[in-house]
């Protein structure tokens, strides 16, 4: 039996979040364990909590979809920390340091945890047919894009900027033109409402494999590349919050902040179920 939590992250409010299942003490868990495990969570994603494999880091995280292993992702970063914090790890510096498939990402513990978002792995202008299927998809037109392109950390997303929150929450996307493409979209709301929400713009993220679609609850990959992406163009400030889930019955916050030459991704992650499983 191992230990097990389930982390709801990005939310301080009860099953409002992203919920995460995280094993800890996994190092003697098979990749066809994991894989099966994930399976029957059937949540976006569930996390092995390991060993880390050098002497930089302080855990190791596998992350799983139902679909295969990721080598990053947001949330998932967010409340495995915040697990391993719980059941009473120790960083060794400052900052909380994550072994995953992208590499080592730093995580602050204050205001609340944060990762640092890690380099794009591809990023830049999308060509014209990949934005015409895009915009398909989006059942918008073209027109209505104020911007797009990659934003890939990882899982291989590609963002648009609809200029408005209220254009963001009316898409109504056409599940069978989704095929392999993953897409995250962003609006801003105006003074009055963001100050009523909390949140300065609101974002959608879709993502399907061929088989199964779906609209993520709230995305910490897909924020950290937008945040990437627009405060490196000035199209929103170094600062801002974003929300996410509401078309879908959650309500997420996410902190973004551009410190010199990174961005920090931020958000309340709670623990709802504590046990353990027989793997």
């Amino acid at each position: 039996m191992l230990p097990f939590r389930q982390v709801d992250v990005f939310s301080a409010e009860p099953w409002l979040g992203n919920p995460l299942a995280v094993v800890h003490d996994a190092d003697g868990v098979t990749d066809e364990q994991m894989a099966r495990f994930a399976r029957w969570t059937n949540l976006s994603e569930t996390t092995f909590l390991c060993a880390p494999t050098g002497p930089g880091a302080d855990y190791r995280v596998r992350i799983w979809t139902t679909g295969g292993e990721l080598p990053f992702a947001g949330h998932p970063t967010i409340g495995s920390a915040h697990a391993w914090l719980e059941a009473g790890g120790v960083p060794r510096g400052d900052v909380i340091v994550q072994e995953c498939g992208a590499g080592l990402v730093d995580v602050r513990r204050s205001p609340r945890l944060g990762f640092a978002a890690p380099p794009l792995r591809r990023s830049g202008p999308v060509v014209a047919d990949l934005r015409a299927r895009i915009v398909r998809a989006l059942g918008i037109d073209d027109a209505s894009v104020e911007d797009m392109a990659w934003i890939d950390n990882g899982p291989g997303w590609v963002g648009a900027d609809l200029g408005s929150a209220r254009a963001v929450l009316e898409v109504v996307p056409d599940i069978a033109a989704f095929t392999d493409l993953k897409v995250t979209i962003l609006g801003r709301w105006d003074d009055a409402s963001a100050s009523e929400l909390g949140a300065d713009v609101e974002v959608r993220a879709f993502y399907a494999d061929g088989r199964d679609f779906g609209e993520d609850p709230v995305t910490g990959s897909a924020n950290a590349g937008l945040a990437q992406w627009l405060i490196g163009t000035g199209a929103l400030p170094a600062a801002y919050t974003s929300r996410q889930g509401s078309v879908i019955g959650r309500e997420g916050r996410v902190r973004l902040e551009a410190d010199g030459d990174r961005v920090w991704v931020s958000g309340d992650a709670v623990t709802r179920i504590v046990g353990e499983v027989d793997l």
